[in-house]
């Protein structure tokens, strides 16, 4: 069985969820953590865990929002992250890609997320993109674990994170014919990942190009185990257990 520990459920990208829960389930995902980063797909989120019993979520503010989320969205974020199925506060972080004009209010609203994780005690899911520097600063500061989602980076970056107390996800991009990303798998180890999709995003081999779900977990495992020359059902094993006690999943 495994654990899809970051993906993404809305009736925008979707027609029918009930399917894609069937569909999971058919494919041996156990769990799926759901990820709401913003006021809309929080509600979303929140929503879908009060209906299927096999989905949870990490909820915070992604910092795409960081220049329209204020100290009351803050506030309901505190209130919410106390249910029992909201198992982490993500997507929070930095990301300068298209420029980072408003460098000062996303570092302001990820120290403000991290702080209300170190004080319930949560793991975070970190979203990082041209802000390596930046995020690893910040992260020093606080006594927070988590999961580095879509990790992308170096094996230098990589052994940084892990360091801190941090996993590595490990999703589609693994499969892509021109990713390097093998190479940081090969070293780090199995302890050190857990899996997941960024679903719709990133479809693994041999689905690029298609809407991306949970149930293509089994593809991105099997890359996994090939590249580290063990079976697909240790690597199931090991993740699952990462992502539970990462998680605190039961």
């Amino acid at each position: 069985m495994y654990i899809d520990t970051h993906c993404h459920l809305s009736l925008e990208d979707y027609d029918d969820i009930d399917l894609v829960i069937k569909e999971n389930r058919e494919h041996d995902i156990s769990k799926i953590i759901i990820s709401g980063y913003s006021r809309d797909t929080i509600k979303e989120a929140l929503d879908l865990i009060d209906k299927y019993p096999d989905v949870y979520a990490t909820i915070g503010y992604h910092p795409s929002e960081a220049d329209i989320t204020n100290e009351s969205d803050l506030i309901v974020l505190e209130e919410q992250i106390q249910r029992e199925k909201v198992v982490g506060i993500g997507e929070i972080g930095l990301d300068y890609h298209y420029g980072n004009e408003n460098k000062s209010k996303q570092i302001e609203l990820f120290r403000k997320q991290m702080e209300i994780a170190e004080k319930y005690n949560l793991p975070v899911v970190i979203h990082s993109r041209d802000a390596t520097e930046d995020t690893i600063n910040i992260l020093k500061d606080y006594k927070v674990i988590g999961d580095m989602h879509c990790f992308s980076g170096s094996l230098e970056v990589a052994r940084i994170y892990i360091n801190m107390g941090y996993k590595l996800g490990i999703g589609g991009v693994v499969t892509f014919k021109n990713s390097n990303l093998y190479k940081v798998v090969e070293s780090v180890g199995l302890e050190n990942i857990i899996l997941e999709t960024d679903s719709p995003y990133l479809t693994p081999e041999p689905f690029r190009g298609k809407t991306n779900s949970s149930k293509y977990i089994p593809y991105i495992a099997k890359r996994i185990a090939d590249i580290l020359n063990i079976s697909v059902g240790e690597v199931a094993k090991i993740t699952t257990e990462n992502a539970c006690s990462l998680f605190d999943l039961k």
